[in-house]
């Protein structure tokens, strides 16, 4: 028993050392992979952390050279110069500071509505994988039914329906990419299902959820994580989208696409108040898009990458 544990860890051993030289060759991984640390970079030192329910406020480091809230009529509209690195809003507010603080949104409805996606997804994908028959035709008609809808109209409707709020708009996009993820999880179970190990385990007598979390998951991180990595590019330009519109994260918080929107009806004399929210928006989809299509390439996965 101890040589065929010895046997196994060498052989995981073997396989991250694999993954890991893979990855540094895959030059689309390693550039997505840059994006994404300068964001996270960027979204956790670009705005002063308050403590909340106590009067306090701790700024050990900051990014931003200036209040990302802070108004001056005097100043606004002015064109990008070396003390606004990308210009001034109509009302005077450092476009440079708020781009940098709408970082720290794209990053939380990002992470967390796919983070929750993933936990349902999976386990619904994984269990109508594992299962069959009744189970995987319920549960994977109801997955259909949700992707029948475009994601940028069910996203829309559940907002308008629900106040329109950060927490709200979270849940929403998770709803809305849950069955983009049990679809893969499903396909990933399935094509592990009939493997020896799994037989083996049947026939030591081991539970269903031991077989499902300890055989079956295991093998389906590969595809899960290059569908969750490409699909939080979409969640961030879906939150941008909705921000837009109005129906995402509410003034006075710093957003890429609640920017967009209020800088839209001055396109013609500060075309900077679009350009540069829009350039983060781009280049953070850009970022998590080649950092999914890398780990595809690395992983291989056989599971369908579902847009």
């Amino acid at each position: 028993m101890s040589t065929n544990r010895f046997q196994l860890t060498e052989e995981r051993k073997a396989h991250y050392g694999r993954f890991i030289r893979q990855f540094r060759n895959n030059q689309k991984a390693v550039i997505g992979l840059g994006i994404i640390v300068v964001l996270f970079f960027v979204a956790i030192f670009a705005q002063k952390i308050v403590v909340p329910y106590i009067d306090v406020t701790i700024q050990p480091f900051s990014l931003v050279p200036h209040d990302p809230e802070a108004t001056n009529v005097q100043n606004r509209e002015q064109a990008p110069s070396m003390e606004y690195l990308m210009g001034t809003d109509n009302l005077g507010r450092d476009i440079f500071s708020r781009v940098l603080a709408g970082a720290r949104i794209s990053v939380l409805v990002g992470f967390t509505s796919i983070s929750i996606a993933m936990i349902f997804g999976t386990t619904i994908g994984i269990v109508a994988g594992y299962y069959q028959g009744l189970v995987d035709e319920g549960l994977m008609r109801a997955m259909d039914a949700m992707m029948s809808f475009p994601p940028i109209l069910l996203a829309l409707t559940i907002v308008a329906v629900m106040e329109p709020n950060l927490v709200n708009l979270i849940l929403a996009l998770a709803f809305v990419y849950t069955p983009f993820i049990a679809r893969v999880a499903r396909s990933a179970a399935l094509s592990v299902r009939n493997e020896s190990f799994v037989e083996a385990a049947v026939a030591r007598g081991e539970s269903d959820t031991y077989i499902i979390f300890r055989e079956v998951l295991p093998n389906c991180v590969g595809p899960l994580l290059v569908q969750g990595s490409i699909n939080i590019a979409f969640t961030m330009l879906l939150e941008a989208s909705l921000s837009f519109l109005g129906l995402g994260v509410q003034p006075p918080t710093s957003s890429w696409g609640l920017m967009i929107n209020q800088g839209w009806a001055f396109m013609g004399d500060a075309p900077w108040l679009v350009f540069f929210p829009a350039l983060a928006i781009a280049t953070a989809v850009i970022g998590f898009n080649l950092l999914g299509d890398g780990l595809r390439d690395v992983l291989d996965p056989k599971g369908e990458i579902i847009e």
